[in-house]
Formats: C-alpha cells, sequence, structure tokens
C-alpha cells in the first residue's frame, strides 16, 4: 500500500488527497497546530491523523503540498528539514521561478521532485479535477497512479520542473482576472441601470474568449484603437467611484501592439510582441 501524506489540508487538498484513498492509498496528515474545521474536513475524508510532521514524512511515501500560494516555500522548508527522501508534489498556484526554489530546498533532502498543479474544482462525486505534473519521468507515473479511475484526472507534461506550474498560472491569470472584471462590469452597469442588458449581451455569446485563439491576431490588429477605448472604460469607472486598474491595465497591453495596426500577423507573432523583446521559450 502506498502511504501517502498531505500537508495544510484544506478544501481542495484533502479532497484530492481522498480521491487517492478511495483508490487504496493510506492518507496521513498532521493535526497539530490545525484549526477545527480542517480537523472536520479530515475527518470527513478518511484521512489518518499522526502525531507530528516528522511522522508523516517518516510514513510517507509520497507527500502533497496542497496550500495557499504564499505558504508553498515554507511547506517546503519545512518538510525538507523532516529530511524526507520520498517523492514531493508541490501541487501549488505558484510562478515556475518560485517552483524552482521549492525543487533546490527539497532536493537537498535526496526528495524527488514533481511540480504539480491542479486545475478545477475540489474533486467529488460529482465534479472532476485535472491535476498536471512535470518533472523527472520516472516519478510522473507513480503519481498518477494514486489517481487512476478517480475523480482526479492526473495529465503527465512532458519537459521539466516548471511546465505544470506554467500551465496553471497560464489558465489563471484569465480565468481569475476573468471574474474580476466580471464584476466590475456588473458594478458599472448596475450604477447607470442597464446590467440586465449587459446579460443579454453574455448570454448570447456560446463561447470561451480562452479558447477562441484564432482571434487574438484580430485583438492586436484592433489595439490602436481599442486601447484608447479602455482608456474611456477606465474614465468612466472612476466616474462612479469603481476601481479602474484592469481596464488601464489592458490599455498598457494593448499598447505593446500598438506597431501592429491593422495587420495579418499570425497568433504566434502577435503573442511575441507581449513580451519585454522577443525571446524563445524558457528553459
Amino acid at each position: 500500500m502506498t502511504v501517502v501524506g498531505v500537508v495544510h489540508p484544506g478544501s481542495m487538498g484533502a479532497a484530492v488527497a481522498a480521491q487517492a484513498r478511495f483508490n487504496g492509498a493510506e492518507v496521513l496528515w498532521c493535526p497539530a497546530g490545525r484549526s477545527s474545521a480542517t480537523k472536520k474536513r479530515a475527518q470527513r475524508h478518511g484521512l489518518t491523523a499522526v502525531s507530528d510532521l516528522g511522522e508523516l514524512t517518516e510514513r510517507a511515501d509520497v507527500v502533497l503540498s496542497i496550500c495557499p500560494p504564499a505558504y508553498a516555500e515554507d511547506v517546503a522548508v519545512e518538510v525538507s528539514a523532516q529530511s524526507f527522501t520520498g517523492i514531493y508534489v508541490d501541487a501549488n498556484a505558484i510562478s515556475p521561478t518560485s517552483m524552482a526554489r521549492v525543487y533546490a530546498v527539497m532536493s537537498r533532502t535526496g526528495a524527488t521532485v514533481v511540480d504539480g498543479s491542479v486545475i478545477g474544482s475540489p474533486p467529488s462525486d460529482s465534479k472532476s479535477t485535472r491535476l498536471y505534473l512535470s518533472g523527472p519521468t520516472d516519478a510522473l507515473a507513480p503519481v498518477a497512479s494514486l489517481f487512476t479511475g478517480t475523480a482526479v484526472q492526473a495529465h503527465q507534461l512532458p519537459g521539466g520542473i516548471g511546465r505544470a506550474s506554467a500551465l496553471k498560472l497560464s489558465y489563471s491569470s484569465y480565468q481569475k482576472a476573468s471574474r474580476v472584471l466580471a464584476a466590475v462590469s456588473y458594478a458599472l452597469a448596475k450604477d447607470y441601470g442597464v446590467e440586465g442588458e449587459l446579460l443579454d449581451i453574455a448570454q448570447g455569446r456560446t463561447t470561451n474568449y480562452l479558447a477562441e485563439t484564432a482571434y487574438i491576431p484580430k485583438v492586436a490588429a484592433r489595439s490602436w484603437r481599442w486601447g484608447p477605448e479602455m482608456g474611456e472604460v477606465a474614465d468612466a469607472l472612476r466616474e462612479a467611484g469603481l476601481p479602474a486598474d484592469l481596464a488601464e491595465a489592458s490599455a498598457t497591453v494593448m499598447s505593446r501592439w500598438d506597431d501592429l495596426r491593422d495587420s495579418s500577423k499570425s497568433a504566434a507573432e502577435v503573442l511575441d510582441h507581449l513580451h519585454d523583446s522577443p525571446s524563445s521559450e524558457p528553459s
């Protein structure tokens, strides 16, 4: 039986770890210093309590770190202090650079580090979640196998540490920001009594902008006039006492496409223009 240790089992971490338990693994967690809500969650998911982090790392073959991103590196330091030598999966929403620091910390103890990212809601009887994994090839399969046939769909990515983290933040940069943009849009519409009409326009769309990659060059070609329009949006938001930061930031991003006015470039070409200077894919 594979033994899995999960540190800081929040709503996502506990739910993901529970899927490994459903698949036959024993899942350990450490209740010391954790809230009553966390303790109830761990009990509900059938996780096994241990005395301390030392016992968890001594018994576990795999350690899952799924916590708020601000704590990811601290958790790695705590686990490395226990001289853990198994497979350490950092499945937090952190940048590839932050993931590299986690890798450096955990590698010193002899641990095998896997870069992971969780995309979706906490897995349950009605919802599935994707777990992307990158890093040492021989470590990916054992981690993926923990979730075979469960509500966690494990996907192994080619390439090394940083790929899974980059995918997560690529998605989050749109998904999280778009939710905030929607809130600001409706706040402005509400101030002028047109929120119903805005909802009607939105419900007439059937696709997701993130899926419309062929449209990106059109955005670049039109940014010479869309950028100033976002400036007007920022003015309207400020006049209503609403935050204008995202509108201003959109205008700033579009300014990087100023020299592509009415162009017919490819998606790859216009994306290169978003960098400080065109460059190849990060190593």
